[in-house]
């Protein structure tokens, strides 16, 4: 029986880990992809979600921002951050057994402008329709995490992330249709989002080049959990 004393810990095989962001922004019309282009060895010069290996004394959550932060100057103040899946494919990486933790991340294109920091070449906004060829699996990371977010924006009040604090309706429903990729009809859109409850009127117009057009804010108090599916559209 094994105790504290005899544990060995080179018993099994220990594969390494490591944390991987997919971040989407609305910017120029689209939905759209952070990359950074890789420094070095395996897929040097090519581009990728940031990410790097998980240090013994951090969370999973730790590292994720740490990684945004090395390699994009992203920090955790200017994101929303969840965990999407784990990917352990055997194969994934040329370098050892790797297993990644990915995350995907949301925010207002307004929020910050990243840059590369010393963990990358590069760093920059790539349409999720025209993306580059990406390292390891990447491809299928984001993927997945397009799955999750059109999947989320159906039933909760994520979407809200990729706005700013202010904005029109006309604004809101842009951004939906952009991330689900369809028209929503106005007036149910408008209807259904009444009866959600999660925006308030604010003081104030904005400019649109006609009639200036109400504000409106997320609500702080709202349930960001909205229980009926399928909601928008």
């Amino acid at each position: 029986m094994d105790t504290p004393q005899t544990y060995d810990v080179t018993k099994f095989e220990r594969p390494s880990v490591t944390a991987d962001v997919v971040i989407f922004t609305v910017l120029e019309a689209q939905l759209k992809v952070l990359l950074i282009k890789r420094k070095k060895w395996p897929y040097q010069d090519s581009w990728a979600i940031p990410g790097g290996f998980i240090k013994m004394d951090e969370s999973l959550e730790e590292s994720a921002y740490r990684e945004l932060a090395e390699e994009t100057n992203v920090t955790r103040e200017q994101v929303y951050l969840e965990q999407l899946y784990t990917f352990g494919d055997p194969g994934r990486d040329p370098r050892t057994r790797v297993i990644t933790v990915a995350y995907f991340a949301l925010v207002s294109a307004d929020q910050l402008n990243p840059q590369a920091a010393d963990d990358a070449a590069d760093v920059g906004w790539f349409s999720i329709h025209d993306l580059p060829a990406l390292a390891f699996d990447h491809p299928k990371i984001v993927s997945y995490a397009l799955t999750r977010l059109r999947y989320k924006l159906e039933y909760t009040a994520v979407g809200f992330q990729l706005l700013p604090d202010l904005f029109t309706l006309h604004e809101l429903q842009n951004v939906y249709e952009i991330v689900l990729g369809t028209s929503l009809d106005k007036g149910n859109f408008r209807s259904k989002l009444r009866k959600t409850k999660v925006v308030e009127m604010v003081e104030g117009r904005r400019d649109t080049g006609g009639r200036p057009a109400r504000l409106y804010r997320f609500r702080d108090d709202a349930v960001a959990e909205i229980k009926a599916r399928r909601l928008f559209p």
